[in-house]
This record gives C-alpha cells, structure tokens and sequence, in this order.
C-alpha cells in the first residue's frame, strides 16, 4: 500500500503498523510550561506482538453471535474495563520522579525540527520512505512505526522492567533465568493480560515500570506523520523490545492542543480535537483498532487545574510550594485519539443547594463494592463490565463535576448545573446502563472551534448572501462552498470519554441551546465511546446517533407529553431538511458520501497503515454532512420499525456491541434481523448502502417523505408569524389611526431560528421592521443559534444600530463567527468590511488556528 502522502493532500495518513504490534498500555509523565508553551516528559509504552493478540481475536471471533459475526472479521477491540472514581489509588511512594532530558553541560545534538539522533541512527533508517512491512526479512530488523507530527523527540531507550523487584513471577518459563530480551519481554506479556480483577495491581506494576532504568538507547528516526524506531538485531515484533520510554516534547505550532486564554484573561491549554488528533501530543498508534490503557501524571504550577479523559476523579498533590501533580487513569481500552487534557486556572461550579434526591442517585461505586451478574454474554473480551453491574445498570445519574472561569459562576448555576441531571436520567432511560462512571463538563475559552466537543448543527436556511468567494490557499477549494453560517465547525473523532468540553455560546439565552448540547455529547458516550467505528471514514456511525439520540433525551429530560415530543422533533427535522439542502448544492460530491470507501471500508495494508480519506481536507470542518444523512437514514428507520420497536433493538444493539469497534454493515444486518417481515419491504444492507451510504446527494426515500409530509404545528405558526412581518414590513410609515396592530405569537428557539431564516429570504426589511422584530422577541437576549440568524438580517440590511450586536457575537461567540466574516466581507459595504477587520485584530490571537486562517483569507 503506498502511503507516500504530501501533507497538503486531503487524506489523513495512520502510520502505525499496528497488525505487528500493539501498545497495550501507555504511561505518561509531563509538565506543562505555560511559559514556553510546551508540553515534555517521557511516555512508556508496554506492547504486545501480533502473534499474541490474533490469537485472542480469534477465539474472540469464534463466541461472536450471528449477528456480530462480521464485527469481528477485521479483528476485535479490546475490552473495557469498568471506571471508577477513587482517587487515592496510589500511595505517596508512587510519586514519579522528576526527570531530566539535558544537563547543562551536555551537547544539544537536535536537528532543526528538535530530534535528537546518533550516528548509527543517522544513516540507519531513511526518512525518504514508510517502511511499514514489519515482517522478517533477513538481516533487515523490525521497524515500531508510531504516528508522530509536530513533535521533538529527544530520546527513545528500551526499559529494564527485570528491574523491578517483584516481577519476576510473571515469567512462567524456569529456564528464563538470565535477564535477556525474552525475560523481559515475558515479564510484558504477562503484565499486559492480567485478569480484569487485578486491574489495580496492573496499574500499580505499571507505574512501577515506567520507572525502570533504561537497558539501551534504541535508534530511531521521524518524518512527517511518523516515528520510526528500531532495535539493531531484532529482526521481529517477537524479539523487539516490549518496553519502551521516549523522552519528548511539543511545539508551541503543535496541532493537536491550543494555548490560549480563558474568560479571565488567564492562560490554559487543551486538546481540540484536531483532525490530526493527538500525534502532535504524544507518538501514539492513531488507527482506531489500536485500543489501549493509559495512565498519567501531569505537573503544573499549583494555580492551575488538571483535567483529563481519565476514570478518576483527580486530585492536586503538592510537590513543592507552587507546583502540583494531577494523576489520572483509565482501565478501559480505547482508541488513543480519545484521550484528552485541559490545564487552566478554572473553577469547580457548584449548585447552591442540592436536593436529597440527586444525591442519593449520585452515589458512586467502586469494582470491589459491586454486585456483579451476568446478564446474557457480552461479545468483547472478559472485564468487569457496568453492563453487567447491578449497581451501574440502575444508576440514572453519573456523578458529574462542572468547571470555568470564576466569571461564569453564575451562568453555570443558573443553567448548565441544573440540565446535566436530567439529560443524563433521560439518557438512561431511552438507553439504560450508562458505559462511564462519571463526567466532567469544562466551559472552554471564547475560541473553541464548536458548541459542544462533538459539534452537530441543527439549522439551516437561505443565507442573507452565502458566502461563494473564499479563496483559502490552506483551505483548498473552500471558494466552491457556501458557508452556512448557523453552522459551527466540528473535529472528527474527537469525542472523549469522562470529559465534555462546551462553549460559552451555549450558557446564554435560556435552557434550549444548552440542553441540545448536553443530549448531543451524552449519546456520544453510548455511540461514539463504547461502541466506535472500526472505519473513521464511516463519521455517521457516531454523528449520526448522536444527533438522532440528541431530539430524543431532550424531549424526555423535558418531560414532554407525546404529541408535544412528536412536534418538537418535526420542526427539528424541519429545520436539519433546510441545512441538508443547501449543504448538497454546495458541497462537492465526493465529500456527501457516508461510506466512501465504500467495499474497501475497514481495510487497512498489511501492516496495518491506512488513509483516513478526506481526513485533512479544510472543507470539512465545515461540512454537515455525516450528522444530517446520518440522522435522516436512523429517522427514516425508526419510522419503518416504529418508536417502541426501534428504541428496543437499539438497547438489543448496545448490549451486544458495546466495547467493540463496528462497521456500517454490523449496525444495518442486525437491523434488519429484528425488523419483522412485513415491515422489511425492501430494505436490504445493500439497498441501503447504494441509496443511503455510497451516494452523493439527497437520497430517494428522503426526497420521497419530504414532499408527501404534512407540516408540522410548530412551522405552520412560524408561517402564520412570517406572514405578520411581511404585512408589517409592506405598512407605509404613516398607519392609519384605525389600522388595526399585528399580535404576535411566542416562539420557542428553534421556532425563532426558523421565522428568521424564512425572513432571510425576503429582499428587503425596513430598519423599522427589524428594530420592530429586536423589540418584540428581544432578540439580543436569545441563545446563540437565534442571534447569529438575527445577525445575518442586520448585515444583509445594513442595519447600523445594531452592529454592536455583531461585535459582540464576533467575540464572544466565535465558533460560529466564521460564517459572518464572510457574510460582512461579501456585502462589498466598507463600513462592514471594516467592521469585520476590526474584530478579527481583536481576536486573531485567541483565535481557533484553522478558523483564524480561514477567516484571515475572507479578509486579506
């Protein structure tokens, strides 16, 4: 398979050769310098040679029912093991060391991209070539490729876990009584597959590890997507070293973090969930089958809070007067793209007062104290699973912690701290167990490139004048585009177990925005995190769910009868309908394709390297597309089967796949094994692939349904509104006395959303119209969706007394803002223009980078 790939194409490569060796486990150890905008330390991977984990994937295959039974033909994922929220873990005696990287009297031997070589390693590997064919070649030696960008790795050395006392007993062969390469590898083998009861002594043995002296500095070499690392003489993945430490550090350029400022003017940094994921923070195997644990120590200075993807609820522990140490861990095997950090100077938000109630649900559990039985047999490996946990599965309500800036105290109080229990309840009760023990929800600076970390949008409409001329150098063919500007852009693969990050947009305007929000990144946790696709290609799988389960918590967590869950959902519909349009007139077709790999989807070479495709084109970050079709296709299904019948199989459909990596195909089989005869038509996988799945555009069966479906109530009275405002908007300035005034209807958001784009459409509003239209819905008070369609009216009409309006949404909101740069920059007005660079000078330095260079093309 050539991976050759210039950076500037469209497609993301994954590098790791992950069909010859696993990381099983990584231990990380760093310090965050706010000062030079650098993330260093070490990072222990403990790996696992193919020929071991095919054999477990195989035994695997062979248990898999019929209905998961091509879920495991490329390989299952490992198992995740059940969360828990105990802090003290560890003893004080486990602290890690601080380390050293270069005494001051040592030579700085780096190249001019920060890598430290040796003259062996300088003529030992190429970096013109991927040599990813790990196999035994001779006197060639095995090759550990990880997928590294953007990094300066120091140092990579082999780790004398025989070192520690202790671990001897984990080598079962009495001949191997001399430390060599396969003692030690031993040693990993048996440590990498303890029982999922003995997880904290894993741990412990682990930690243990990673501070085992080195046996052997390795050679190693980078280029731009890879780490590439070998030991001379070991010609196989069998005979390489199975414990590895790299000493590291990031660039302040880095991808995958931002360094910015919060709220407060303070510094932090966190994880964006960029499309190159996390290789610009640690060197890692990206591909989504290389599932692994991980635990992690992080230094900061004593003001700032570590927060992270781990199981735990972490606590500081002070090392020295003004630096702590936050440690988290998780147990449960997950693709390494989601593992998260934010370090800032943020706040613990707290409710004022908490009822009985909420705290005896919240009550956390531990492995020890539960209760497990089996309920049926999961299909993923052996675990203390929470979906067979009498306490978990009864547990409505997570604990969950909110953080911000101290500013935000009471914008969390008076909304986000209130909704997150009964999101989560709902969540419980359309899905049941939920897969994580709890979660944090972070308020991230004003620059977060989205609403929530898992951005779906949920409005559309004509734009005032869609911006068609952007011509990105870095953007490739944004020009061809029409930027939807309701649209915030989104991040593949960048969900993230534990943690939540949320924009301030969505703490403004009431509980709707917000509410959506929460229901969005909570479904996430079940489709996205617990069950993930196996193809990243395949976005739908997790957006798709996400954005249908989405309507469904919101509804319930509102308590709302029936009829009025039914007409809320259809006016969402609605509204989704309008956003797909306009993204098929304006988006290439090859990007409007869910499975464009199409029969190639989950296949990889044979060392397991791969192409995300279309992963780095810019276009897509501004596209919809995976969340809209993805959503249409589940409706269109839920329809056929029936509310009652669908959400059935889909509890059917957690239980059996959660824990695992999935394709399309194991998703639509199962379907349609429980859908009964009658109702089947003629639905097939194929038929849905062709017509849903491998086609650009609009399918037939939505096309179909669209033009025979009545309105619903909610958008007829939007209609019954417009009408009203186009009247008032024709009115001469001077009424007569008997003229008799117009009275308007309260809306909910989502119906203001939809008034405002349908007077979007019409060419001309007068500035008393629109200043009549502010007044009667104080539509600068509103949340973020409805105030950035009230934006585009005053750009579109050039209604000066409102500018104000558009400055302040350009900083405070600016994961959609990118839209209305480009709205100002096509209206060819110099006061707009203005306007727009302005704003951009204020906020360029904070700015998202990608949205920064987008918007800095619009302007200059």
């Amino acid at each position: 398979m050539d991976i050759q790939l210039d950076p500037a194409r469209d497609d993301l490569p994954l590098m790791a050769n992950t069909s010859h060796i696993l990381v099983k486990h990584y231990v990380l150890d760093l310090d965050v310098d706010f000062e030079s905008q650098v993330i260093e330390g070490t990072i222990v991977l403990f790996l696992e040679d193919g020929n071991r984990f095919k054999k477990q994937n195989s035994s695997i295959e062979e248990a898999c029912q019929s209905e998961s039974n091509k879920a495991c033909k490329f390989g299952m994922p490992e198992p995740c093991h059940i969360p828990v929220t105990n802090a003290r873990t560890f003893s004080s005696e486990m602290e890690y060391n601080d380390f050293a990287i270069c005494s001051k009297g040592e030579k700085d031997t780096s190249d001019k991209d920060g890598n430290h070589d040796n003259q062996e390693h300088a003529s030992g590997i190429s970096s013109s070539k991927y040599c990813c064919d790990t196999g035994n070649h001779g006197s060639e030696d095995f090759l550990l490729v990880l997928d590294c960008c953007d990094l300066s790795v120091l140092k990579v050395e082999e780790v004398d876990v025989a070192a520690v006392p202790g671990l001897e007993k984990f080598t079962r062969s009495p001949e191997l009584t001399v430390v060599s390469e396969e003692f030690r590898n031993q040693i990993v083998r048996e440590l990498v597959t303890l029982p999922a009861n003995r997880w904290r002594e894993q741990l412990d043995y682990y930690a243990r590890c990673s501070q085992a002296p080195g046996c052997g500095e390795l050679l190693f070499d980078t280029d731009t997507w890879s780490l590439q690392i070998r030991k001379t003489g070991a010609q196989t993945a069998t005979d390489f070293p199975h414990a590895i430490r790299i000493w590291y550090k990031t660039k302040p350029e880095g991808r995958s973090v931002t360094w910015t400022s919060d709220q407060s003017g303070r510094p932090c940094v966190y994880t964006v969930g960029s499309p190159i994921n996390n290789r610009a923070l640690f060197p890692c195997q990206e591909p989504p089958v290389a599932m692994s644990t991980w635990q992690a120590t992080v230094r900061a200075a004593a003001s700032f809070v570590v927060l992270m993807s781990g199981e735990n609820s972490a606590k500081p522990t002070q090392l020295w007067e003004g630096c702590s140490s936050w440690y988290y861990y998780v147990t449960m095997p997950m693709p390494a793209s989601t593992f998260t950090i934010a370090v800032g100077c943020w706040t613990e938000m707290k409710m004022e007062t908490w009822s009985s109630n909420d705290l005896a649900t919240e009550r956390p559990f531990s492995p020890s104290e539960a209760n497990f039985r089996h309920v049926g047999v999961c299909s993923h490996m052996e675990y203390p699973c929470r979906f067979q946990n009498a306490s978990a599965t009864t547990q409505e309500i997570i604990p969950h912690r909110v953080f911000a800036p101290v500013c935000l105290t009471g914008a969390c109080q008076e909304t986000l701290l209130r909704l997150i229990p009964p999101c989560l309840s709902a969540a419980h009760s359309v899905l049941g167990t939920h897969p994580f023990s709890r979660l944090d929800v972070l308020i991230v600076p004003a620059n977060f490139p989205s609403l929530g970390m898992a951005r779906e949008n949920t409005n559309s409409g004509k734009s005032s004048g869609k911006v068609q001329c952007v011509n990105s150098s870095a953007g490739g063919n944004i020009a061809k585009m029409q930027l939807e500007p309701t649209s915030a852009p989104w991040r593949p693969v960048c969900v993230n177990p534990h943690i939540m990050f949320l924009s301030q947009s969505s703490l403004t305007g009431g509980n709707h925005l917000c509410g959506t929000r929460l229901c969005h990144e909570i479904a996430h946790a079940w489709f996205g995190l617990a069950i993930g696709a196996r193809d990243w290609t395949e976005e739908w799988l997790s957006e798709g769910f996400a954005t249908h389960l989405e309507d469904v918590f919101w509804a319930t967590a509102q308590q709302l009868a029936p009829h009025e869950a039914r007409e809320q959902q259809e006016l969402r519909a609605c509204l989704r309908w309008r956003r797909l349009q306009d993204e098929m007139q304006c988006s290439p077709e090859e990007m409007q394709v869910l499975r464009p790999s199409k029969d190639k989807t989950g296949h990889t070479s044979d060392s397991g390297a791969s192409v995300i495709k279309h992963g780095l084109n810019p276009e897509k970050i501004f596209m919809q597309v995976h969340y809209l079709k993805g959503y249409f296709l589940l409706r269109f299904l839920a329809k056929r089967l029936g509310d009652e019948t669908y959400f059935s199989f889909l509890r059917k459909f957690v239980h059996t796949f959660h824990g695992q990596l999935i394709l399309s195909q194991d998703f639509l089989q199962m379907l349609l094994e429980n859908i009964p005869e009658e109702k089947r038509l003629e639905l097939s996988v194929e038929n849905i692939y062709q017509d849903w799945l491998e086609s650009s555009g609009i399918p037939k069966a939505l096309q179909r349904e669209r033009r025979a479906g009545a309105e619903c109530g909610l958008a007829r009275q939007v209609r019954a509104e417009v009408t009203k405002w186009i009247r008032v908007n024709r009115r001469p300035r001077k009424r007569k006395r008997r003229e008799k005034e117009e009275v308007f209807e309260k809306l909910f958001p989502d119906q203001l959303v939809l008034l405002l784009e349908h007077l979007l459409e019409q060419k001309t509003l007068s500035p008393r119209t629109l200043q009549s239209l502010q007044r009667t819905y104080h539509l600068q008070d509103q949340d973020a969706e409805v105030r950035h369609r009230w934006c585009e009216l005053i750009v579109k009409h050039k209604f000066t007394k409102a500018y104000k309006s558009v400055e302040r949404f350009l900083q405070e909101d600016q994961a959609m803002g990118v839209y209305l740069y480009g709205e100002l920059m096509v209206s060819e007005d110099a006061r707009q223009q203005q306007l727009a660079r302005r704003c951009f000078e204020r906020t360029k330095e904070q700015m998202d980078r990608s949205s920064a260079q987008v918007v800095a093309e619009m302007l200059f």
